[in-house]
């Protein structure tokens, strides 16, 4: 019988309702399909066969959300309901309170690397409470710890996502286009510039199939975390595009014009952006990928410079970002309390999966790793 109840707060939504497909089959897992809407969360449930009283109307910004999650006896709550550029922290600090674990995908800068400001807090509870469990940095940072051993010094670290042809959810494109023309720092040859959201134009040449792809810089939490987990880098960069090439010089442009102060935010665009990406999609390519190239000096003295890269097709990529929280549930969902799979406090999700952990989240998808 399942032991370990999970809570998964905007579990029908886009990257929501593949983490409960997932975890669904897992025996070990009482699984809370959450979110505002109760019928989509039965109709989620239904399509998972599991029973309806599994489906919850929970509002992220319900006053007495700590007590409805103590009420459930909620063990670990992942929280998806994004897009969390400008959100607090109130739904971690309810798990907390309510003594549950707490994980999120979270993708803003800010959010993700602040989380450690609960550690003292998660601490007391004696829960784990992590942000950022998604491609970034929980995938990019599992990729640099595996690699990390190969360099006496580790000096740069470049890396970036193109995807398919499958949109995300209106929420997560908001996240990303929060920032598009707006100027962010970032560390390059050993001094912080600025750079804007989605500018910064280069092409990108991914391994086959996947081919050249059009790339802008991003704002991302692996900027701020990096250099502080890695001493000696002297640049991090991020950048991202769209499988559609036209597609990303809208988006390039567009970003232009706010740099420029000609308009305001891309945020207006956003829902008439992922209509038209949807009106689209059977005449982009499906496939995506990831890279991380880290560059420095190896054990040998001599210059190294390794590239690892993650191959996805058939619109498999938007499972990706899923493979964190569904590592991390299961590790939790097999543990004791006082288990060391993983640490109690607060912390951004970063070195707290292997590549092989991301990997066997994602068993089952058209996904394919390219070692360096």
């Amino acid at each position: 019988m399942a032991n370990h109840t999970i809570l998964v707060l905007g579990g029908y939504g886009f990257f929501g309702a593949r983490i409960c497909k997932v975890l669904a089959a897992n025996k070990d897992i009482h699984l809370l399909v959450a979110g505002r809407d109760a019928g989509k969360a039965r109709a989620l449930t239904a399509q998972l066969g599991l029973p309806p009283q599994q489906a919850l109307a929970l509002d992220a910004h319900a006053p007495d959300l700590a007590q409805r999650l103590a009420e459930l006896q909620v063990d670990t709550l992942i929280h998806t309901a994004g897009p969390f550029q400008g959100q607090d922290y109130r739904v971690a600090c309810a798990a907390i309170d309510a003594g549950a674990n707490y994980i999120d995908l979270a993708d803003g800068r800010d959010f993700v690397a602040g989380i450690a400001s609960l550690n003292d807090r998660a601490l007391q509870r004696g829960v784990f409470v992590t942000s950022g469990a998604s491609s970034l940095p929980a995938l990019s940072s599992a990729v640099v710890e595996r690699y990390l051993p190969r360099f006496g010094q580790l000096m740069s670290i470049r890396h970036g996502i193109a995807s398919g042809a499958r949109a995300p959810g209106v929420a997560t494109m908001a996240g990303i286009f929060s920032y598009g023309g707006k100027p962010f720092q970032r560390l390059v040859a050993g001094r912080q510039e600025t750079t804007h959201g989605w500018l910064d134009l280069q092409r990108h040449r991914f391994a086959a199939p996947i081919g050249s792809r059009l790339l802008g810089s991003c704002d991302v939490p692996d900027l701020t975390l990096f250099p502080q987990r890695y001493p000696g880098l002297e640049t991090v960069t991020f950048h991202a595009g769209f499988a559609s090439a036209p597609g990303h010089l809208f988006v390039w442009a567009a970003a232009q014009l706010v740099r420029l102060g000609l308009l305001r935010s891309l945020l207006p665009l956003v829902r008439p952006l992922h209509a038209i990406s949807q009106w689209l999609e059977p005449l982009v390519s499906d496939k995506g990928a990831m890279f991380v190239t880290m560059d420095g000096v190896g054990r040998d003295d001599q210059p190294l410079s390794l590239t690892w890269q993650l191959l996805a097709a058939q619109n498999h990529g938007p499972h990706i970002p899923c493979g964190a929280a569904i590592a991390l549930a299961n590790k939790l969902a097999t543990s004791t309390r006082d288990d060391a799979q993983v640490p109690h406090g607060a912390m951004p999700c970063v070195g707290l999966l292997t590549v092989e952990d991301y990997l066997a989240a994602l068993q089952g998808h058209d996904v394919t790793e390219v070692p360096a």
